[in-house]
């Protein structure tokens, strides 16, 4: 497994021979100091992640506000990150959830609690009522069952102790959860002193590294884990506790004193928040990537289908005006366009196109729109496929970063590769997909250097086995916009022309010996076919 997967930094860690330790993080900025402190790993604490967003640790906080914190963290940072994964947000069902987004998100692990949802911060009140064991363990194997990461950690947590039962109750617990797939065991308690968890780590027997977190009983000395069945330390809070301290002193200061004079002799200068957050980075991406800052990028979106199976949403406007939260469905792909910087964007339009009146577009019109397909209308814009240039179609949204990382790929005519396509939880199993086979497959330990080639287009009847969906959107050096001219001048002259698509095109050049890159990703992008395709794209905005 290659050095950069997180999950099996984490698994490492967690089974190393020599006591671990794990500090809390809260966002992307202290996630960041984590790691240049030296830690090996971050807790992302749901108490320190609630108290960021000023609500109480009690789920306050969805799942996906603490998704969208977690993006941030791993983002900045090479070092894996354990999720305090509160219950798991509900029942199994939502523990499915939960992992599937985590391993998209390239998070090493979570840890999750067998209480009852919504949970209550274990150092509140007493006797919290605990999950039953049969259903805790239901969790666990769905949570196993659902990381697409092998390597993936799920850790179950141990509230007896904390809410008032024996220690049998938590042996017993703990040898539950192993045995239904936990990879590792964390024994919690509020005891001042470590008695409790030293007799736990004492008696268990169990074969799962085994994690505490002395946040009650910190003033027990850390020699005393060592030489024990304890595999890991969590600091839970500290950092937070400490951003809270400091900002409280500073705020005060300021407030009396009405002057920042001594207040900056007790906190870093500003450049050292430019260095921690990567300035230096961006300075020297600027003038990798400005250096042909006169070169345009353009694009071209081929919009010219009505959308029937929408029904009456299109019967007086094309399908790309559909409304999806109060814009136009082409109005967010533009604006995804222009905040990539294609500023020049080209519209191929063609039912209803008088009602396609969005600012700042070029429309191009097919008039034959309803016999013709993607090629026809393609070349319909033939005098604007001028490289560099993105060609999509009309249908779809995407998350910008999709884009901003195509655009990054060298290639002549590079292809947006979802490899996602199995799942069905966002889209249609009968849906129509376009399919390719590629030199080198997706794996998770992808390197960016790496370069695949797509090797044939297959329809979603013939091969199962694809490396991917192609989802319709194409970068197109200077060259490859001159490749894609003259296999249309070609294909003009064919039968097949009018009903011709853009897998079609492609597979034309490919067979002609041209080199097609595959940019691979993982979901983040919707096509627009119907009315459950428009209900998913809704939530997606």
């Amino acid at each position: 497994m290659a050095n950069n997967d997180k999950a099996m930094k984490l698994k490492r860690l967690l089974e190393s021979p020599k006591l671990t330790f794990i500090m809390e993080a809260h966002n992307g900025l202290s996630a960041k100091i984590v790691e240049e402190a030296g830690f090996p790993g971050i807790w992302a604490s749901g108490l320190s992640m609630s108290t960021a967003l000023g609500v109480r640790d009690n789920n306050e906080a969805s799942w996906t506000q603490v998704l969208e914190q977690l993006e941030f963290m791993a983002d900045a940072t090479s070092i894996p990150i354990l999720v305090d994964g509160d219950t798991g947000y509900g029942n199994f069902n939502n523990v499915r959830r939960l992992v599937a987004k985590l391993c998209q998100r390239d998070i090493a692990g979570v840890c999750i609690e067998d209480k009852l949802f919504p949970k209550t911060n274990s150092f509140i009140g007493e006797n919290q009522p605990l999950a039953e064991v049969n259903e805790f363990c239901g969790r666990i194997k769905a949570g196993k069952d659902t990381q697409s990461n092998p390597n993936f950690c799920l850790v179950a947590r141990i509230e007896a102790l904390i809410s008032g039962w024996p220690m049998e109750e938590a042996l017993t617990r703990a040898s539950a959860y192993e045995e239904a797939g936990a990879d590792a065991i964390l024994i919690h308690s509020k005891k001042t002193t470590a008695d409790e968890v030293l007799e736990f780590s004492k008696t268990w027997s169990g074969k799962i590294p085994l994690i505490i977190v002395p946040t009650m009983y910190y003033k027990t000395p850390t020699e005393k884990y060592r030489n024990t069945s304890i595999s890991s330390i969590i600091w839970a809070n500290q950092n937070m506790r400490a951003a809270i301290s400091s900002m409280r002193k500073i705020s005060r200061k300021i407030f009396h004193e009405e002057t920042l004079t001594e207040v900056e002799e007790e906190i870093v200068a500003v450049k050292e928040v430019f260095s921690l957050v990567g300035q230096n980075e961006l300075a020297d991406a600027e003038k990798k990537y400005f250096q042909n800052n006169n070169i345009e990028i353009s694009g071209i979106v081929l919009a010219a289908s009505q959308g029937i199976k929408l029904g009456h949403l299109t019967k007086e406007i094309p399908k790309c005006m559909v409304d999806v939260r109060g814009k136009p469905l082409l109005q967010h792909l533009v604006n995804t366009l222009s905040g990539c910087g294609i500023q020049s964007v080209n519209v191929v339009c063609g039912f209803k196109s008088e009602t396609v009146n969005i600012k700042n577009i070029k429309k191009i019109e097919n008039s034959r729109y309803r016999e013709t397909g993607e090629v026809a209308s393609l070349y319909t814009a033939l005098d604007n496929l001028i490289g560099p240039c993105i060609l999509t179609y009309g249908d779809i949204l995407f998350r910008p970063y999709i884009l901003e990382t195509l655009l990054k790929t060298e290639g002549d005519i590079v292809c947006a590769i979802d490899t996602m396509w199995k799942d069905t939880k966002y889209r249609d199993a009968n849906r129509k997909v376009d399919l390719v086979e590629c030199s080198v497959p997706f794996t998770a330990t992808y390197l960016q250097d790496d370069t695949a080639q797509i090797k044939a287009f297959k329809d979603n009847d013939v091969n199962k086995n694809a490396d991917g969906e192609f989802i319709g959107l194409i970068k197109l050096s200077e060259n490859g916009a001159e490749k894609i001219k003259n296999i249309l001048d070609e294909i003009k002259s064919e039968d097949i022309y009018d009903k011709a698509d853009m897998p079609y095109l492609l597979q034309k050049l490919i067979c002609k010996g041209e080199s097609i890159e595959a940019h691979y990703f993982t979901g983040h992008w919707l096509d627009l076919d119907d009315a459950f395709d428009l209900a998913r794209m809704r939530n997606m905005v």
